[in-house]
């Protein structure tokens, strides 16, 4: 049974986005979009490795190794692994941060940062051609509420995560 409540239709705008959320995580899933992407741009990385690289690409700027976690959602081992793997396939290398000599961080190479703009001009290859027929301003309106509804869900679950 839909849930109403005097929220103002908050309660069936959210049964209403719920399926849409679904229906958008089983079509990339089932598309195996990540794959997909990873083959087109040939990329012979496991999606962990490659989603690191993206995480040091979109930053434009070397991280230390746990705000990488942080943006991944992971932890820490599970980012050092892969960037054993990545700084022994010559795609990133740890330097010293220059505001703290004691501490390392993650930069992508020049290969490293290749293989992250391929995969990622294939995705937004696939997403301009999905969103093709939007306007500019739908996109707009789409990409800041998306954003906002992505830390808001996330700052908020987070309570739950351990």
């Amino acid at each position: 049974m839909l849930m109403t409540t005097d929220t103002g239709g908050a309660d069936d705008l959210l049964a209403a986005l719920l399926p849409r959320l679904s229906q958008i995580g089983t079509a990339v899933n089932r598309g195996k979009l990540d794959e997909r992407a990873m083959a087109a741009a040939g990329v012979t990385l496991e999606r962990p490795a490659m989603t690191v690289l993206n995480v040091l690409h979109i930053a434009g700027e070397p991280l230390r190794v746990g705000e990488i976690a942080t943006r991944m959602q992971v932890v820490g081992p599970h980012v050092t692994r892969q960037l054993n793997t990545l700084e022994t396939r010559g795609l990133v290398h740890r330097v010293t941060d220059p505001n703290d000599s004691r501490a390392r961080l993650v930069e992508l190479t020049p290969q490293g940062r290749d293989l992250a703009t391929r995969y990622l001009g294939v995705l937004f290859g696939w997403f301009t051609e999905a969103l093709a027929d939007w306007t500019p301003q739908d996109r707009r309106a789409l990409t800041d509420l998306l954003a906002r509804f992505a830390d808001d869900v996330t700052a908020h679950l987070a309570r739950f995560a351990d």
